[in-house]
């Protein structure tokens, strides 16, 4: 199974938890692993559609993977969707471009996981905040499977626990191969 690894992270080098699973995916030098660090890429948001599509056809899953920002996801991975998702090719009468490919997110949430309970903070779930992503990918045909969800980055990961959430990120990449 080819996997494309879709990184939207804006500061990625001021980073931990996101920084280290990335770094720990590319010391696995895994050829059916591609990994994109869209804000590196597109610094001005002007993103390449066409290279983009040819990229998502050629990889049978897709994980978007970024920090929770205000509820939702960082706002080049929005605007990636809106112009690389496009009418009929991802969607539409003629749209199947990427119908049974697998896509999934790795989120990262500074918040404690406690918060995102109906009775949080935030008064919401985790799996609620992301159902856009769900919608989507029932829209462009894709099998949308659970989240890699590591909450408390901002203070609540030691060392030791983001070492073996790396390790789980790893498996969760590979899951399907």
């Amino acid at each position: 199974m080819k996997t494309l690894v879709l990184l939207f992270h804006p500061n990625i080098n001021q980073s931990r938890v996101n920084k280290a699973f990335i770094q720990k995916l590319e010391e696995q030098n895994d050829a059916n692993i591609t990994i994109r660090d869209e804000y590196a890429i597109y610094p001005d948001g002007k993103i390449d559609v066409k290279i983009e599509q040819q990229l998502m056809e050629k990889h049978d899953k897709i994980i978007f993977q970024f920090p929770m920002y205000w509820y939702s996801s960082p706002s080049l991975l929005k605007e990636w969707e809106d112009q690389v998702l496009e009418y009929g090719w991802a969607y539409g009468s003629n749209g199947n471009a990427l119908k049974g490919k697998e896509l999934t997110l790795a989120v990262t949430t500074g918040a404690v996981a406690e918060n995102y309970l109906k009775t949080g903070q935030f008064g919401h779930t985790i799996d609620e905040m992301l159902s856009p992503f769900e919608s989507t990918s029932k829209l462009i045909g894709t099998n949308y499977t659970t989240p890699f969800i590591t909450h408390g980055v901002a203070q609540h990961l030691s060392d030791s626990e983001l070492q073996v959430r790396s390790d789980e990120f790893i498996s969760f990449v590979r899951k399907g191969e």
